[in-house]
C-alpha cells in the first residue's frame, strides 16, 4: 500500500471551482466515509480548507485511485470532469508525503507559513481516525507530518508576523479602510477562522464587534469570550443597516448573503459604504454583490494578492524548511522501512518460539525430574540461542531495508522459514 493524493488547490484551480469541491463542515464525515468504502481504497483523509480541497488515501494501485477519487469529487461537487480534471494535481509515494509535509509547514498556503493548516491538518486525520478509516499507512504519514510542521514553526521564522488566514482578512480590510477605529464590524461565522478574526479585531482596537451565526448558541458563546454583541441570523439584514465592515467565514454549503439582499439593504444606507472580506469556502456572500454601488466585495483571491506584498522576508525562510522537509523524509523512509520488516521479524521469533516450545514439551517428562533452578536454566539456554542463532540475519534484513538486497534477503527468511 502506498499513499497517494488527489486534489486541487489556489495555485492550481479558479475560486469558481474551487468552491465547488469544497466539503462543508458538516459533510465530512460523511465525505471520509464515502471515500474510503470505495472499491480499492483501503484508508482515506479529506483535508478540504478554504484554500485546497484534497484527498489522502492508501491504496495498491495508482490510476485506479485516482479515477475513484475524481469520480468522487465529481459526486460531490456536481462538476464533469471535463470541468476540472485540469485542475487536479496528482502525487505518488514518497511525492505524496512531501507534498503532506509542505502542505502542513504552510509553503502552499495563500498567507505563507500560516498557523491555522497545521491545526486543520490535524482536525482531518482525527476525524478519519475516529472513524477508523485510517490504519497502518496513513496513522504514522499523518503523524509525522504534524510533527514536521510543528517544527518548522518552532527552529525557523516561517510563521513571523501575518501566520492566519484570518489576520490576513483583518489586516486587509485596516488597509483599504486606513483603520477600523469607529467602525462597526460584524462577523458572520464563529467557527474557527471567525474566533481568529474577532481576536485580530481585538487587538486592533475595534470596539463595536457584533457576531452572527447559523447556530445561535456557538455565535453567543464566542461573543462572550470576546465582549461582543450576538446577532441572530434572522436579523441579519437590520444587522447590516448599521455595519462598516462585514467578514465572513461560515462552513455553509450556499450562499447566506444573496445579492438582491444587500441590494435592498444597501438603498436603505443613504450611500454609506459597506466593505465586505468574504473568506469562506464556498463563498457566504454573491459574487454579483461586487456590482452594487457602495459594496466594495473582497474575497480570497483578493487576501492572496494582498498577502504576496508582504511575505518577502518569510519566504527567505522557505530555504531553511525545505531542509527541515528533506531531512524529516528521510527519517520518513527510515521508519516506514523499518516498520515494512517488523511483522517478518516477528513472525521469524514466534515461529521459531514454537519449535523450541514443542522441543521442550516433547522432553517434558524427563525435564520434570530436574529441579527448578535446572528447568529454568534450560529455558534461558534454548532462548539465548534462538537470539544469538538469529541476531546477525535479522541485523541484515533490518540495516538492508527498502532495497532489492533487502528484499531479496526478506523473501529468503519467508522460503527458508515457510513464512507468510
Amino acid at each position: 500500500m502506498s499513499v497517494i493524493v488527489i486534489g486541487l488547490n489556489h495555485h492550481t484551480a479558479p475560486i469558481d471551482v474551487l468552491e465547488r469541491t469544497t466539503i462543508a463542515d458538516a459533510d465530512r464525515v460523511k465525505a471520509t466515509h464515502d471515500i474510503a468504502s470505495r472499491d480499492g481504497i483501503d484508508e482515506a483523509v479529506v483535508l478540504s480548507t478554504c484554500n485546497r480541497t484534497e484527498v489522502y488515501v492508501s491504496a495498491d494501485k495508482f490510476h485506479a485511485a485516482y479515477d475513484t477519487v475524481r469520480t468522487f469529487l465529481c459526486e460531490r461537487s456536481g462538476l464533469l470532469p471535463e470541468q476540472f480534471s485540469d485542475h487536479l494535481f496528482a502525487h505518488y509515494d514518497l511525492d505524496a508525503v512531501l507534498h503532506l509535509f509542505e502542505v502542513t509547514c504552510g509553503v502552499h498556503s495563500a498567507v505563507l507559513g500560516e498557523t491555522e493548516i497545521l491545526g486543520q491538518v490535524k482536525s482531518a486525520w482525527e476525524l478519519a481516525r475516529t472513524e477508523s478509516h485510517t490504519g497502518a499507512v496513513l496513522n504514522p504519514t499523518f503523524k509525522h507530518a504534524i510533527e514536521v510542521g510543528k517544527r518548522a514553526r518552532t527552529e525557523t521564522s516561517i510563521s513571523r508576523h501575518t501566520t492566519s488566514v484570518s489576520q490576513a482578512a483583518v489586516a486587509m480590510a485596516i488597509q483599504r479602510l486606513g483603520t477600523l477605529d469607529g467602525r462597526t464590524v460584524l462577523l458572520l461565522g464563529a467557527g474557527d477562522m471567525g474566533e481568529g478574526m474577532a481576536v485580530s479585531l481585538r487587538s486592533a482596537g475595534v470596539g463595536d464587534i457584533r457576531v452572527a451565526n447559523r447556530t445561535w448558541e456557538n455565535g453567543v458563546a464566542l461573543a462572550e469570550r470576546i465582549a461582543a454583541t450576538p446577532v441572530r441570523l434572522g436579523e441579519l439584514d437590520a444587522a447590516l443597516l448599521e455595519t462598516d465592515v462585514l467578514l465572513t467565514s461560515t462552513g455553509a454549503s450556499s450562499m447566506i448573503v444573496e445579492g438582491s439582499t444587500l441590494d435592498a439593504v444597501m438603498a436603505r444606507r443613504s450611500a454609506r459604504p459597506l466593505l465586505i472580506v468574504d473568506i469562506a469556502m464556498p463563498r457566504d456572500v454573491d459574487p454579483a454583490a461586487a456590482d452594487i454601488d457602495g459594496v466594495t466585495l473582497l474575497d480570497m483571491d483578493d487576501l492572496r494578492t494582498f498577502t504576496e506584498a508582504g511575505v518577502a522576508e518569510r519566504r527567505r525562510e522557505i530555504t531553511a524548511v525545505n531542509t527541515i522537509v528533506t531531512r524529516e523524509l528521510d527519517r520518513y523512509v527510515d521508519q516506514r522501512t523499518t516498520r515494512k520488516v517488523d511483522p517478518l521479524i516477528s513472525e521469524l521469533f514466534q515461529h521459531v518460539e514454537t519449535i523450541r516450545a514443542g522441543e521442550i514439551a516433547r522432553f517434558s517428562a524427563r525435564l520434570e525430574r530436574l529441579d527448578p533452578d535446572a528447568r529454568e536454566l534450560v529455558e534461558a539456554i534454548t532462548r539465548g540461542l534462538i537470539g544469538k542463532l538469529l541476531f546477525d540475519p535479522v541485523t541484515q534484513v533490518k540495516e538492508s531495508a527498502g532495497t532489492a538486497q533487502g528484499e531479496r534477503l526478506a523473501q529468503s527468511l519467508r522460503q527458508l522459514f515457510d513464512l507468510s
